[in-house]
């Protein structure tokens, strides 16, 4: 079969692979259908050594289950199904509690660790199959697909990211980064009924899906002339909570501005460093709170499944181009270059 493999950084192939097959009792063979780029995929592209690759590609897929292991039990062939980018047997003590990327099973991890598999392809082996993957009540061809995607890991990222910040009703809310993650973060934070929503962030057409998924109100500038324009936007204070989705020092630092006294601030960008400010001067002394992490999506999607459906809200509108495998390489550049911000891919 075809599958993307990354070589090193900007070095994207799309090749020929074995094919995968069930291996173990629990696993699930899945013909991919959708998959996607996702902003974290970047990260390597702009910095993979070629000593680390080549490394398959794809932590986000919708597909049709093709063949089960003897133990599966609640997946038939020929269900459509989405992969959350944690494995997970959704059982564990871990899992119980909603913390499915903490998951406590051998087998479980992320798919970027799967040395064999990867979304960004025509078929991939699901360890775990009947914890990690969740049955959709539609066909292949349906036109939420889009959405349903989001379920995979943006959707749920955001969501999140809102969550372990505590939004609810009368909160205020800064979001840091207009890629996907930032823009379904506002989404969320709507949802759970936030009173103001400030999207930090300066692509306009980004910014202006931001302002139709719920912000109140846009930020472009960045470092100290943006945290005083959001200053300014809640009299001086700050916000309760600071949605990072970005990742990096400067987003971390810029949500250290933002943020009001006993606010929190809930990352789910992969940070790109190890130390960042805590002590006395950054987060003691205001009593600011330090959340997030990887987002558990297996938790979250029965609960955001049924307002897609429903037409409540329409994540997919975070992807504004399509690809086949063939155009894979060019989607990595196009999504590196900010020409696009998120790249379906239909195998």
């Amino acid at each position: 079969m075809r599958a993307t493999l990354m070589y090193g950084a900007g070095d994207v192939r799309v090749e020929q692979v074995p094919d995968p097959a069930v291996q173990l009792p629990t696993d699930a063979l899945v013909r991919v259908t959708a998959s996607c780029i996702c902003g974290s995929d970047l990260w390597p592209y702009g910095s993979m050594k070629p000593q680390d690759g080549p490394a398959r590609m794809g932590h986000e897929f919708i597909g049709i289950v093709e063949d089960v292991g003897s133990q599966v039990t609640t997946l038939a062939r020929g269900d459509l199904v989405v992969a959350p980018f944690a494995i997970s047997d959704n059982t564990c003590r871990f899992c119980r509690e909603g913390l499915h990327t903490s998951c406590a099973d051998p087998q479980a991890g992320f798919w970027d660790a799967e040395p064999d598999e990867g979304g960004q392809a025509e078929a991939v082996r699901v360890p775990l199959a009947d914890g990690t993957l969740v049955k959709l009540p539609v066909e292949a061809d349906s036109p939420l697909m889009p959405s349903l995607l989001t379920l995979a890991d943006v959707l749920g990222t955001g969501h999140h990211a809102a969550v372990a910040g505590g939004v609810g009703r009368r909160t205020r809310v800064t979001v840091i980064g207009d890629g996907a993650v930032g823009l379904l973060a506002v989404l969320s934070a709507r949802r759970l009924g936030a009173e103001q929503i400030i999207l930090m962030g300066r692509h306009q057409a980004r910014t202006d899906l931001g302002r139709e998924f719920g912000a109140t109100d846009v930020v472009a500038a960045r470092g100290e002339e943006g945290i005083e324009q959001v200053r300014d936007l809640t009299g001086g204070d700050g916000t309760h909570v600071v949605l990072e989705a970005v990742g990096n020092m400067p987003a971390y630092q810029q949500a250290l501005g933002v943020v009001r006294p006993g606010g929190v601030i809930s990352r789910v960008g992969v940070p790109q460093y190890d130390d960042a400010p805590i002590g006395m001067d950054s987060l003691f002394r205001h009593n600011l709170r330090l959340a997030g992490g990887p987002a558990p999506v297996r938790a979250y999607i029965e609960e955001l499944m049924p307002d897609i459906l429903n037409g409540v809200i329409e994540p997919g509108k975070v992807f504004d181009a399509t690809t086949d495998l063939d155009g894979v390489p060019a989607g990595y550049r196009d999504m590196a270059d900010r020409k696009s911000l998120k790249v379906l891919v239909k195998p």
